[in-house]
């Protein structure tokens, strides 16, 4: 049936998984939601960028008037109870969404799996249809990898211990460049709900299970409001009844720290909860405070969970969740095992164990981790002092009066100790080793013994444009941080990692084009939102010599 209000077109090569999963009836799916609703997410967005000059004009984040009575202070509300197969949530294992690493994720111990199209994965059209695919077959039992290189094949564990599945969608800001409906291109967060929750609530449902989501990079609780609205539009198109969809909010901007009550209240009858997104968050407190001289951050390493803004964002968190009667998750461990050095792996591990129990012992309901063998030890921490599934009936009183000022609060660093070249150098180098792999398609990358992925690399691309807007030096030579420094930093990491690839590695790798990005991200006059959209464009280049799909203009 074509429908004369929505055009769709698809703008990519022909591939199975497109084939398989951008289906007319998915397209036309797609298309009647970004139809509806992209106007106001345009709208939104353009909502973010007059808040963000506000604050570079010396503005500070603060509670809103408008809500403290109808929503703070109303004890009237609740979230609406968790569903039965996702009452525990004590280890969240995160991935990107290629087969291999879903099935590991699902076969992992973790209690869910969340399988992530955004800081994750880069969002070229093989990896978000193939994504889909991958995702579609764990739906429904069928899915299976092979490794090519030695006939190992990976299947679904059969002992009925498999982690719950949860999904991941871009976030507002970010286009899917490859579908065009009504002559506008499509919103990433809109493609990737759209065509997960078309392919698969139906059988999720019959499973005893339903859609279950990870919202990320919200900030404001106008923005919760339209994903509710999205939520209820789908599930009439489906058929399925209103409360199936649920939703966890990363609380990952330091503007939606100021509005946990209003996030919850907006989504209140698909809430799963808040999670600590502390990486995100940490950028987002660069980013949004990044031409306030006071507010200047010192090295990533001092930037931990023991910073006073971000105990102060915990306790908050926790208590209006569990006030609230929802879940209060934790955050990452970036960790991954060290291999061959047995002294340093068992110091990172603790490290891990001790951050977890931690976050257990504060009231989380649960964790995240980003490789399998970190699974065993974060659930033995949580098992120990978390005897029943969650912990949602423990209201922790130090978190209802948390200031404005608390929020805000940086850590006080030991003299020339803040900013350091080391720091500098280590900063500059991940941000281009992430910028290199994601433009090779790779959404996560291992570096330094940690998992980076887009979170982690941003706070170092936000604090290095800091430090060179404000003229800051480093601390243990005495020289300052200016573009020219930035500069040769980055152009000496390029050299540096050419030098160890033979001719066809040089020319399959992006480290010209991603230190030419890099280069100019950390230096330009105005701090771009997103590395990633930064590098988007040059994903595109290849698809769009591709062909359009058949059928897909709707």
């Amino acid at each position: 049936m074509k429908n004369t209000e929505v055009d769709v077109k698809v703008h990519a090569p022909i591939c199975s998984a497109a084939r398989e999963i951008c289906t007319p009836d998915a397209l036309r799916f797609v298309g009647f939601l970004c139809a509806t609703f992209d106007d106001r997410r345009r709208a939104l967005l353009k909502e973010r960028e007059a808040v963000a000059t506000e604050y570079d004009g010396g503005a500070l984040p603060s509670y809103p008037v408008e809500t403290r009575e109808s929503v703070r202070e109303n004890n009237t509300w609740m979230c609406a109870p968790p569903p039965a197969d996702i009452s525990d949530r004590r280890v969240e294992i995160t991935g990107p969404v290629d087969r291999k690493m879903v099935i590991n994720g699902l076969n992992s111990g973790a209690s869910t799996y969340m399988a992530d199209f955004e800081d994750s994965s880069s969002p070229t059209w093989s990896v978000v249809t193939e994504g889909q695919r991958n995702l579609r077959d764990a739906v429904r039992g069928t899915i299976s990898y092979t490794n090519p290189a030695n006939g190992k094949v990976y299947v679904p564990r059969s002992d009925g211990k498999l982690a719950t599945l949860l999904v991941r969608p871009r976030g507002w800001h970010l286009d899917e460049a490859h579908v065009v409906v009504n002559n506008k291109v499509a919103s990433g967060a809109l493609f990737d709900f759209g065509m997960y929750f078309y392919h698969n609530v139906h059988n999720l449902v019959k499973k005893g299970s339903a859609p279950y989501f990870y919202l990320p990079k919200l900030e404001h609780y106008h923005e919760a409001r339209l994903w509710n609205d999205v939520f209820v539009a789908s599930q009439k198109y489906m058929g399925v009844p209103q409360g199936t969809i649920r939703a966890t909010i990363l609380l990952e901007t330091i503007t939606a720290a100021f509005q946990m009550e209003e996030i919850l209240y907006e989504i209140k009858d698909h809430s799963i909860g808040l999670n600590c997104g502390r990486w995100d968050y940490l950028f987002s407190y660069i980013k949004k405070l990044k031409c306030h001289t006071s507010k200047i951050a010192p090295d990533r390493s001092h930037l931990s969970m023991s910073c006073p803004f971000m105990q102060a964002y915990v306790k908050k968190l926790i208590y209006t969740c569990h006030k609230r009667g929802t879940f209060a998750m934790g955050g990452m461990a970036a960790t991954i095992p060290i291999k061959n050095d047995p002294e340093a792996n068992a110091k990172a591990m603790e490290g891990v164990r001790s951050d977890k129990l931690r976050e257990v012992q504060a009231g989380h309901d649960g964790t995240w981790v980003a490789h399998p063998a970190l699974v065993k030890i974060a659930r033995d921490v949580f098992d120990e002092h978390m005897k029943s599934p969650n912990q949602i009936g423990l209201v922790p009183t130090e978190g209802a009066n948390i200031t404005e000022e608390q929020l805000l609060e940086l850590p006080i660093v030991p003299h020339g100790k803040a900013i350091t070249s080391e720091g500098l150098a280590h900063g500059v180098a991940i941000v281009l080793a992430y910028s290199e792999a994601w433009l090779r398609g790779v959404g996560c990358i291992p570096m330094n013994h940690k998992m980076e992925d887009a979170a982690t690399a941003e706070i170092s691309r936000a604090q290095i444009w800091q430090w060179q807007r404000h003229g800051v030096h480093t601390q243990d030579d005495d020289v300052n941080i200016t573009k020219e420094r930035i500069r040769d930093l980055v152009a000496a990491e390029v050299s540096r990692r050419r030098s160890n690839l033979s001719d066809t590695q040089k020319t399959n790798a992006k480290w010209l084009l991603a230190g030419k990005l890099v280069s100019d991200m950390l230096t330009k006059d105005k701090l771009d939102n997103f590395l990633t959209s930064v590098c988007y464009p040059h994903i595109l280049k290849t698809a769009y010599e591709g062909s359009v799909i058949p059928d897909a203009h709707l």
